[in-house]
């Protein structure tokens, strides 16, 4: 009943109120309608009768009487009597009493005319009004039946009809409420058709606004716990040289053995305050990045020059591992790019490819142009990074061989930088495996 509540409700409403319509409707013109049938006997009667009246019309006493019985002996059923102006029956039928009242309320049909002013025809048509009467009622039951069961359908098929959009957006809300998937609304143009479209339109628009808010709140997520991971691995970073210069500080001052030597370690710590120094500022810069508050100039560059610009030292540090540096740039490609952070970005990503390639490997650098944009490839041979570390390479401080990356003074911040930068100049790049070593790309729009 819950779930059909409405349907039942329209349908019992259209139905009593059919039902009140068919009753007022029967109290109201029943009355109107016996009479006029009693009307149409009386006319009938009198039709019945007619013939009798013109041959009763303009005769003497005998004259009616012979007229009056030849109508009995042709019309034996008819009943009728006839009277004188003295009130004296003159002509009676067999079939009636003519001591009997004529006005006696019975279900009868009567009528009486007046002949030659002097005789008054009396006649009653018996036993056929109350048949008659018998015969309308059923009739009218049955066309009220008729009438009431054609309206109960009506009922049923208006209440249907007006109760399934309603239902069905009842369902629709429910399964809204639960953030389910929803059927697209049936086309309607009344007011039930506007309020599912805007019902539909406005759980559109708050799926949208979910969507985004938890997307917003998982962005922010990912944010703290970058932040976290940064302070972190910056304050793991820092801790262990700034122990060490605390300690050497400490000897010196103590006057400990070997640190007597001031010269010797103040050297050192020298070396590591400026390495800590170098830390700060691309911290500082990663930070600045992060926040937009370093915008790229950007400007039209020849990348062949740029590249050789930036990697002048790198043959003297490929020769002393013997890797060879082979670098293939054409002299006529340009981009558009912030030239400081596209020639930091470049430096970077080579001299990470070196420090990570075996001895005796080979690094190439080349350039293609195609379909409007420039790509700029870095290969690392003879190398294989593992596929779940790719993704955390640009992480800050990451590290895939701590100890060995600590011993050549490498913090891990070189492609966390090399990433922010070419984002903020919106250049795509991307680092994957490939069958002959690492291969970094970037792509440009001429």
């Amino acid at each position: 009943m819950k779930k059909r509540g409405i349907f039942i409700k329209v349908f019992l409403y259209t139905t009593i109120f059919l039902i009140l319509i068919v009753c007022v409707t029967v109290g109201l013109f029943s009355q109107q309608f016996l009479s006029f049938y009693d009307t149409t006997q009386t006319q009938q009667l009198y039709n019945s009768y007619q013939s009798l009246y013109e041959q009763l019309s303009d005769k003497s006493n005998d004259d009616i009487l012979k007229a009056a019985q030849t109508f009995y002996n042709n019309n034996q059923s008819f009943s009728f009597y006839i009277k004188d102006s003295k009130d004296n029956i003159i002509f009676s039928t067999p079939n009636i009493d003519p001591s009997e009242n004529f006005n006696n309320g019975s279900n009868d049909s009567r009528v009486m005319m007046t002949i030659n002013h002097d005789y008054t025809l009396f006649a009653i048509s018996r036993g056929t009004a109350k048949t008659d009467y018998s015969s309308l009622i059923n009739k009218s039951l049955v066309a009220l039946a008729c009438m009431l069961g054609v309206g109960v359908l009506g009922a049923f098929v208006f209440a249907r009809q007006m109760t399934r959009p309603i239902k069905r957006l009842v369902n629709d809300t429910r399964k809204m409420a639960n953030l389910e998937d929803v059927l697209p609304a049936p086309e309607r143009k009344d007011e039930i058709g506007v309020l599912t479209r805007d019902v539909h339109s406005m759980y559109d628009k708050l799926k949208d606004t979910i969507s985004k808010l938890e997307e917003e709140i998982l962005r922010e997520r990912e944010m703290e716990e970058a932040q976290r991971y940064f302070f972190s691995a910056a304050s793991h970073e820092m801790k262990t040289p700034i122990a060490a210069t605390r300690a050497l500080v400490e000897g010196m001052i103590a006057g400990v053995g070997d640190y007597k030597d001031h010269p010797k370690y103040l050297r050192e710590v020298l070396k590591m305050l400026s390495a800590q120094n170098k830390i700060i500022s691309e911290i500082l810069e990663l930070v600045n990045l992060s926040e937009d508050k370093i915008i790229p100039a950007m400007e039209n560059i020849n990348l062949s020059e740029l590249i050789r610009s930036v990697t002048q030292e790198y043959y003297l540090i490929a020769e002393s591992r013997e890797q060879t540096l082979n670098i293939d740039v054409p002299a006529d490609i340009h981009c558009k790019a912030d030239k400081n952070m596209l020639g930091r970005s470049i430096s970077n990503v080579i001299m990470n490819a070196l420090q990570n390639a075996p001895d005796g490997a080979a690094v190439r650098v080349w350039c293609e142009a195609k379909n409007g944009c420039a790509r700029l490839f870095v290969l690392n041979t003879e190398s294989r990074i593992d596929e779940n570390t790719l993704p955390k390479l640009f992480d800050p401080f990451y590290r895939v061989d701590k100890a060995r990356s600590r011993s050549t003074n490498r913090n891990g911040l070189g492609l966390t930088l090399v990433k922010r930068m070419l984002d903020a100049m919106n250049i795509p790049f991307t680092l994957k495996n490939t069958d002959d070593g690492v291969l970094f790309t970037m792509e440009f729009n001429k």
